[in-house]
């Protein structure tokens, strides 16, 4: 008996009279999804370390051609090994905490908002992957390659690079890269807000080629030619992010004459 009126006392608190849940209910359900992303964290840094030679090989494999990579601190190729399985550890937690995101919301979301949701967090997990992809396969190598034999001359120099600096310069270039390649994304869903339009795009651009610019010139090596690598696929997403634009803006004022003809109909 007193196990029934518990549980009813718990349903009272999760549902409310109408069906619908409660806001005990939602805080107790955001901390459940909350537990299992914490989780996967977990399981996943565990697991990455396990295979922590296996990664840190893979960002070598970039640069073994032309750098030798010593430790220069005790505790700095741990250290290396534990930062490469944590963001390990992050990469598969994100397409679940994408998936916890959307099933948390998905009760208050419309059909065709649902729709839009899914696609939006899709195509962002997808165009960061390529932007890490385009990053390890292209820019890197041929950024490691100039800086290395850029200059001739000085050939009794040995080219040798802290495993620390390299791994920083690495994951500094695929977050950024990552990141670029959601700019199209983000502008289509402003522009489809009607927050920006491809007009307001094109009369910034020159403060957004300068700061794009600036940009790259204080997260690459101090040359010339690893600012213009980096930049130069940033000012194209941008173009291409106008032209995105375009397509998908949305005027505000569309949608207010149609809340004021449906107030004359009435």
């Amino acid at each position: 008996m007193a196990t029934n009126v518990k549980r009813k006392k718990k349903k009272a608190e999760v549902m409310a009279e109408d069906g619908s849940m409660t806001l005990t209910g939602h805080l107790k359900e955001l901390r459940n999804r909350l537990i299992i992303c914490a989780v996967v964290f977990v399981v996943g840094v565990v697991v990455s370390l396990a295979y922590a030679d296996r990664l840190i090989d893979l960002l070598t494999a970039m640069g073994r051609d032309y750098y030798e990579f010593v430790s220069i601190a005790p505790q700095e190729k741990l250290m290396q090994y534990f930062r490469v399985s944590i963001l390990a550890g992050v990469v598969v937690t994100v397409p679940v905490a994408f998936y916890h995101i959307y099933a948390f919301a998905k009760p208050g979301l419309k059909k065709s908002e649902s729709f839009f949701f899914k696609m939006v967090m899709l195509l962002g997990l997808i165009l960061f992957c390529v932007g890490v992809l385009f990053a390890y396969k292209l820019m890197m190598p041929f950024m490691l390659r100039f800086l290395s034999t850029g200059i001739e001359g000085a050939e009794y120099i040995q080219t040798t690079t802290s495993i620390e600096s390299y791994v920083n310069l690495c994951l500094t270039m695929f977050i950024i890269f990552g990141c670029v390649f959601e700019m199209p994304l983000i502008t289509i869903i402003l522009s489809k807000m009607g927050i920006i339009n491809p007009q307001l795009l094109k009369q910034v651009r020159g403060v957004a080629i300068v700061i794009i610019f600036f940009i790259a010139a204080v997260v690459t090596p101090p040359d010339i030619v690893s600012q213009c690598m980096v930049a130069g696929p940033m000012v194209l997403l941008y173009f291409i992010s106008i032209f995105l634009s375009g397509i998908f803006y949305k005027p505000k004022e569309d949608d207010d004459d149609e809340d004021d003809e449906d107030e004359d109909e009435e």
